[in-house]
């Protein structure tokens, strides 16, 4: 039985692999980013003339996968409270760790999903966070 699902509403991966696969009753994400759905545009990332990354803003790239996790969520038949466990990618730890968490407090109120954070020098496109999450779903 194939149980990976492609969302509608979310951006598209940007490789051969679903946004979501359930087993019994987790749902498991693949990495996403903070791309705009429908679009290539990424919020918050700063390019030059020559189209090459110069910088981002994590607070606007942080909201940004958020939502999107919460899209491919609630198209799963899931949501933000049943996350169980997120592994957040972050480009530049030493500068962006303290916002990012100060936002994810924001998001997280009532739900305290388990959380490990990982320092990495780059993803497959030019942002600067992508979230790897578990969650529940009848």
């Amino acid at each position: 039985m194939n149980n990976d699902i492609k969302k509608s509403k979310a951006p598209e991966p940007v490789g051969k692999y679903p946004h979501t696969r359930k087993v019994g009753n987790l749902l498991f994400l693949s990495g996403i980013g903070p791309r705009k759905p429908n679009t290539n545009i990424i919020p918050g990332v700063m390019m030059d003339g020559q189209g090459n990354s110069i910088g981002h803003d994590i607070e606007v790239q942080c909201r940004s996968v958020f939502e999107n996790v919460k899209i491919i969520l609630e198209e799963s038949g899931s949501n933000w409270n049943n996350l169980v466990d997120i592994t957040v990618y972050l480009t530049d730890m030493k500068r962006d760790f303290d916002l990012y968490n100060k936002i994810y407090s924001e998001y997280f109120t009532s739900n305290q999903p388990c959380r490990t954070t990982v320092g990495i020098t780059s993803l497959p496109t030019p942002i600067a966070i992508e979230l790897k999450c578990i969650a529940t779903v009848k």
